[in-house]
């Protein structure tokens, strides 16, 4: 909008605070103004919130710090890795999956479709820029982010903000007494990419969620010998019931029947189909698991075969460690085993508050907006949020929708009042 631009410009040459503030900065520095939002992320909710406002014909920059969209799925998620859900639950806004692609689409299979996604709607994100601040200026009424890149610093001013960094920006190492000690390889679920280098191994697997249970299964498929530290109790369901998809069939009941009944019946058809599986270790919250999932954020365990290894022996469980040792692992029962690795599947982050100066919308502790779903999209003076929802990509979608709608209401209301259209 050009005469938006030309507002930033006037402001920049008569404000003395902001002509004071970028003679603090360094000579090297850019600036860039934006006439639409800047969205910090090209992950799927990145990519979901600039489509849909192109759609509505807003123009929006996106701020990447990796080399390549969704880097999470491409540069930190172990091989055999698929979609947790079937594929038209993971639909970004405007683009279906393939027909010829599997119920659950294998990693490559996703990335792709977000390939093809960004090259549909000539999404280009700025690569290798990372935002270390972002802040609300008062006296421009825009926000001001810095952003490193291979070429030198560059500061954007935008009216709009969008974070789409996500609940996994970084991934979450747990504090473990003796950690220095224990002398053996010890990495991330984000640094696992097959079972095939731990051969005849004996690896102990921290956490007991998807990726954990995957994990688990991966190994004994490349004749690893694994064990699972489960530190709190799980839901654990088989990824399909009666002919359907477990969350297809959910969310199916929840139009007729309230949560506690739906939970009750996934309880019941669980211990058809698996037993008890507290016998193994695996025991259950007390809340059923669509419940505890909205107020905790907790996802269930979909099984893809690792309960089958437990019950058999293939994998051990043990509960939570009390301190490493020199290729040994001491556990809160007393017990103490040796090992030759240790792969923590103990999750992610997100990494808001290292870099968003506001402390209204995002929690300073866990970095997620503080009004729960399905109001934490919206914050003030152009705060935005997607990827945040606890509910995967089909809640990073409506809140993509939900926000390009806000924006694009601001933007034809301020064109109104302008001489030039806004470009579309």
């Amino acid at each position: 909008m050009e005469s938006y631009l030309r507002e930033i410009e006037g402001k920049q040459a008569h404000d003395p605070i902001f002509l004071e503030k970028m003679s603090k900065s360094s000579p090297s520095t850019r600036c860039v103004c934006v006439p639409g939002p800047v969205i910090v992320g090209a992950g799927p909710s990145g990519l979901a919130v600039a489509a849909c406002l192109k759609e509505k014909g807003v123009p929006s920059v996106i701020l990447e710090r990796s080399n390549c969209i969704a880097s999470l799925w491409q540069l930190k998620t172990y091989n055999r890795l698929r979609l947790h859900l079937p594929k038209q639950f993971c639909e970004l806004p405007f683009q279906k999956f393939p027909s010829d692609f599997p119920t659950y689409p294998t990693k490559q299979q996703f990335v792709k479709y977000l390939e093809d996604y960004a090259e549909r709607f000539e999404i280009k994100p700025r690569f290798n820029e990372t935002v270390s601040f972002a802040e609300y200026d008062q006296t421009l009424g825009l926000w001001r982010l810095r952003c490193k890149g291979l070429e030198g610093e560059t500061e954007y001013l935008c009216r709009w903000l969008i974070a789409a960094t996500g609940e996994n920006a970084e991934a979450l190492v747990p504090d473990i007494d003796g950690i220095g000690e224990f002398g053996g390889p010890i990495r991330h679920t984000s640094l696992y990419k097959s079972g095939k280098e731990f051969k005849g191994k004996r690896v102990l697997v921290v956490g007991s969620g998807n990726s954990g249970m995957e994990v688990c299964l991966d190994l004994c498929n490349h004749n690893a010998q694994p064990s699972l530290v489960v530190r709190d109790k799980v839901h654990v369901l088989p990824r399909e019931m009666l002919g359907k998809s477990t969350f297809g069939l959910s969310m199916w009941l929840l139009k007729w029947l309230p949560i506690r009944l739906v939970d009750r019946f996934l309880l019941i058809v669980c211990w058809l189909m698996l037993g008890d599986t507290s016998r193994f270790g695996l025991d259950r919250p007390r809340l059923g698991p669509l419940e505890l999932k909205n107020l905790s954020g907790k996802t269930p365990v979909l099984d893809v075969g690792t309960l089958a290894k437990i019950k058999s022996g293939d994998i051990k469980v043990y509960p939570g460690i009390r301190r490493l040792k020199r290729h040994m692992v001491e556990f809160m029962n007393g017990v103490t085993e040796k090992f030759d690795a240790i792969v923590l599947a103990t999750g992610y982050r997100s990494n808001v508050p290292s870099w968003l100066k506001e402390g209204e919308m995002f929690s300073k502790e866990d970095g997620l907006p503080r009004r729960p779903f399905p109001n934490g999209w919206k914050g003030e003076s152009g705060l935005y949020a997607v990827g945040f929802t606890r509910r995967g990509i089909m809640g990073a979608s409506m809140d993509a929708k939900r926000i390009a709608e806000d924006i694009e209401r601001c933007w034809r209301a301020e064109a109104k009042h302008s001489l030039f259209p806004p470009s579309s």
